[in-house]
């Protein structure tokens, strides 16, 4: 018999204003194909000290939860901004590291020369943003760091492609 494979739900949705719910649905949605799901808001944690000492100890139980995760799907979509969250590009990144599984999900593909340009009211032609610095242009939704772990649109879609490209046996 073998075991689910657990993932780890990297994302902003620990902001939303209802993200206990949020990650239920998700766990949920993981338990629906076959996973196992692992959402950071699962640690139970006692946060009565500074807040950078409360900043670390979440980080901390964040990393372990991303060791034991076999699989990492990360939430991409824009997050105050054009960009993913930054905590959730440093777990995408720390799992790589670690040869885990990473896949990401978001809805937005157009490339970030065309989000950038929509974004800040620019010509179709200008490749310079309004900080003067250059444009990404490899025709990518993300930066090419980890734009091939894009697998699809939607979590939902992610599970799908996981089931379809992972096997499930230990």
């Amino acid at each position: 018999m073998s075991k689910k494979l657990k993932i780890y739900l990297a994302g902003p949705d620990v902001f939303e204003v209802k993200a206990l719910k949020k990650g239920e649905q998700l766990k949920e949605l993981c338990n629906r194909f076959g996973y196992k799901g692992l959402f950071p808001l699962d640690n139970t944690l006692q946060l009565n000290n500074t807040p950078h000492q409360n900043a670390r100890r979440i980080r901390q139980a964040n990393i372990e939860l991303i060791q034991k995760a076999d699989i990492i799907m990360a939430n991409l979509n824009p997050f105050r901004g054009l960009e993913p969250d930054s905590g959730t590009v440093f777990e995408v990144g720390y799992a790589m590291a670690l040869g885990k599984i990473v896949v990401g999900y978001a809805q937005d593909r157009r490339s970030m020369l065309k989000k950038v340009q929509k974004a800040q009211h620019l010509p179709k032609h200008a490749t310079l943003c309004n900080d003067g610095k250059i444009i990404e242009d490899f025709d990518l939704s993300h930066n090419l760091m980890f734009a091939d772990i894009l697998v699809a649109k939607s979590p939902k879609k992610c599970l799908k492609w996981l089931n379809e490209h992972v096997s499930l046996e230990d």
